[in-house]
């Protein structure tokens, strides 16, 4: 029997085979994921511990959160739960002041490692017309602000997010996009098929699979056995070490 690993290596594409496959399917409708795919990183559980070590989430809150994440990491808790509690995490606090704190994280922490052959992809891609998504199970404060050095605006955003009254945030749950929920987010906003979907974990195999044509990006283990078995190539950028 072939091994996984082996087959992974024969089916990866290069930058240039890469950039040569989403150009030529000149995709009306593009859709990205972005922990792991625009930038290494995830900057959901980052931006979560930034915020602790920094003062600005109570004592009390955090001590909630620690106690949900460590179920989390044992299983105990769910990714859909987990990922709508980071955000609820922040209630009673000013929606200004965390987007002023997704400002500073993002610029510390995760611009430096964007990946630049996807954000020389994405400029390209809308330089020829094509509608792009961001998609992320992180909060929208952090991915808006993020996805903003890829010209995405938020209206083109579809991230873990949470109501704000009166410039106040809430624990009231608007969307958490993660696994089947990814599909059912851009399913709201019309799109059910979009040309290219670009992905790097098991959690966006929903979205993936609806895709004309799905690019896994820098893809977690599961995801690169899933491609393995749909017939995806996959694509690592420069900055990723393949053979680690």
């Amino acid at each position: 029997m072939e091994n996984i690993s082996d087959v992974i290596i024969a089916n990866r594409l290069s930058t240039a085979e890469f950039r040569a496959a989403v150009l030529e399917l000149a995709p009306a409708v593009a859709v990205f994921d972005c922990d792991g795919t625009l930038w290494s990183g995830d900057s959901g559980s980052s931006f979560m511990n930034w915020t602790i070590d920094t003062g600005l989430v109570s004592r009390e809150a955090t001590d909630w959160i620690d106690g949900r994440y460590r179920g989390y990491k044992r299983g105990e808790v769910s990714e859909l739960a987990i990922c709508g509690e980071m955000v609820q995490l922040y209630q009673g606090l000013r929606e200004d002041e965390m987007r002023r704190a997704a400002k500073k994280f993002f610029a510390s922490h995760v611009e430096q490692n964007i990946f630049p052959e996807m954000r020389e992809l994405v400029a390209e891609l809308r330089s020829g017309g094509t509608d792009i998504w961001a998609v992320s199970s992180t909060c929208d404060w952090v991915i808006e602000e993020g996805v903003q050095r890829f010209d995405i605006p938020p209206n083109r955003v579809l991230a873990a997010c949470v109501t704000v009254r009166d410039g106040l945030v809430t624990d009231l749950l608007r969307d958490v996009p993660t696994d089947e929920g990814k599909a059912a987010s851009l399913a709201r906003v019309g799109i059910t098929a979009p040309d290219a979907v670009f992905g790097n974990s098991v959690h966006d195999a929903a979205m993936l699979a609806i895709a004309r044509r799905a690019f896994p990006v820098n893809p977690t283990p599961v995801l690169a056995e899933l491609s393995v078995a749909e017939g995806w190539p996959v694509y690592y950028p420069a900055s990723i070490d393949q053979d680690s």
